[in-house]
């Protein structure tokens, strides 16, 4: 059976899932094909103030693009070509949203699924989670950009650990390594990810917003930086009516109300 992204809302939340648990949720052609439009949708939706990657079942978050289409998808040059701008547009659709993006780790994040992980601002795994990236071991290498952006979340040294070994990594080990920002127990993950994203969902979007884009402009070499757009969406968030309310609500020590405007 072919997978499958299925995408819904719940409340301010956008929930993306990969849904394909008979390959461990291994993301084929069409999968690819269909996670910008979602992502397009909930970028374009104001109620929607924070994203969640998720896999379908128990069993993997998802072990990236599935081989088992290879042969068929990318036998000549100008397949993979075409594939892997498709593969591109997902994870740029990904990596642009300026609202919070939350990757939910159970079971085996591997190979492309760690890089899907990467492209979110938080990784939440469960304890028994496990990730890899067994480039070593198939004879293929991670592209400037994609080993850049690793190196950017783990630094050089984890990065080389991860890459040179092939190895599996248990969820602690992940988070020692920096790929992962927190671990919880099996029966404490739902919970602990629900307060989690619920925070997200209730802070400022326009303050997101700003810190998310100065941030990805800090991380790109000097000559390349837009520092004026950061200081625009900065002005932007200083002056809107959320910055009256977050003041407001703050001295009438109460939870603000915050509209992204």
């Amino acid at each position: 059976m072919p997978g499958r992204i299925g995408a819904r809302k719940v409340g301010a939340v956008g929930w993306l899932e990969f849904d394909n648990p008979e390959r461990l949720n291994a993301i084929d052609l069409a999968m690819w094909r269909a996670i910008p439009a979602a992502m397009a949708d909930f970028d374009a939706d104001p109620a929607i103030r924070a994203i969640v990657l998720t896999g379908a079942g128990e069993r993997a978050f998802t072990t990236g693009a599935d081989i088992s289409e290879f042969e068929a998808q990318r036998g000549s040059e100008a397949q993979r070509d075409a594939y892997n701008a498709t593969a591109d547009a997902a994870r740029v659709g990904l990596g642009a949203t300026l609202k919070p993006t939350v990757a939910l780790i159970r079971g085996y994040c591997m190979g492309g699924g760690v890089t899907l992980a990467l492209d979110c601002d938080f990784r939440l795994a469960e304890a028994g989670a496990r990730f890899g990236v067994t480039i070593a071991r198939l004879g293929a290498a991670y592209r400037p950009d994609d080993l850049r952006h690793l190196m950017a979340v783990v630094g050089p040294s984890a990065a080389r650990e991860i890459l040179l070994t092939g190895r599996t990594f248990t969820a602690g080990e992940a988070k020692d390594l920096g790929l992962v920002n927190h671990v919880a127990l099996a029966g404490a993950f739902d919970a602990f990810a629900a307060d989690f994203v619920e925070r997200l969902a209730g802070n400022a979007p326009l303050s997101m917003a700003a810190t998310k884009r100065t941030i990805a402009e800090l991380l790109k070499p000097p000559a390349e930086q837009d520092l004026a757009a950061c200081e625009a969406i900065i002005a932007r968030c200083l002056a809107s009516a959320d910055a009256d309310e977050g003041r407001e609500a703050f001295m009438q020590k109460r939870k603000p109300v915050f509209r992204g405007v």
